[in-house]
C-alpha cells in the first residue's frame, strides 16, 4: 500500500482542487450551478481521489489504471476550464493559472503511468 500524501502528483492535484474551489467555482454564474460548475467540481476532485484510490491497490497494473482515470479527469478539467474561459466566465489570467497547473499534473501522471507500466 502506498501513502498518497507522499506523492508529488497527488499534492499538486490537491492544490489544484483547492485553487478551483476558491478561485473559479465561486465566480461561476448561478445558471451554471447544475451544469458546468458541477462538472468542473466533480472532475477536479476526481483527480486526487483516483490517485488516492489507486494507492490502495496491490499491483502496479491496478494502480496505473486508477492513474489513467485521474488523467482522464484532468483532460475534463482542462476542457471545462477552456470552455468557461471561452464563454467569458473566467479571465484569461485565471484560465492560464489553472491551465498551467493542469498541464503539469497531466505530464506527471503520464510519466508515472509509464514508469509503473515499464516496471518489470
Amino acid at each position: 500500500m502506498r501513502d498518497y500524501k507522499k506523492l508529488d502528483v497527488w499534492k499538486k492535484a490537491h492544490l489544484l482542487t483547492k485553487q478551483v474551489y476558491k478561485e473559479v467555482l465561486p465566480i461561476m454564474p448561478i445558471e451554471e450551478r447544475f451544469a458546468l460548475t458541477s462538472q468542473l467540481r466533480r472532475s477536479t476532485y476526481s483527480i486526487p481521489l483516483n490517485i488516492v484510490e489507486g494507492c490502495g491497490k496491490n499491483t502496479n497494473k491496478d494502480f496505473a489504471s486508477y492513474l489513467d482515470n485521474a488523467l482522464g479527469s484532468s483532460h475534463e478539467v482542462e476542457y471545462t476550464c477552456y470552455l468557461i474561459y471561452d464563454v467569458g466566465y473566467i479571465s484569461e489570467e485565471q484560465y492560464n493559472n489553472v491551465n498551467n497547473e493542469i498541464n503539469e499534473i497531466k505530464a506527471m501522471l503520464i510519466a508515472f503511468i509509464k514508469f509503473l507500466r515499464d516496471e518489470k
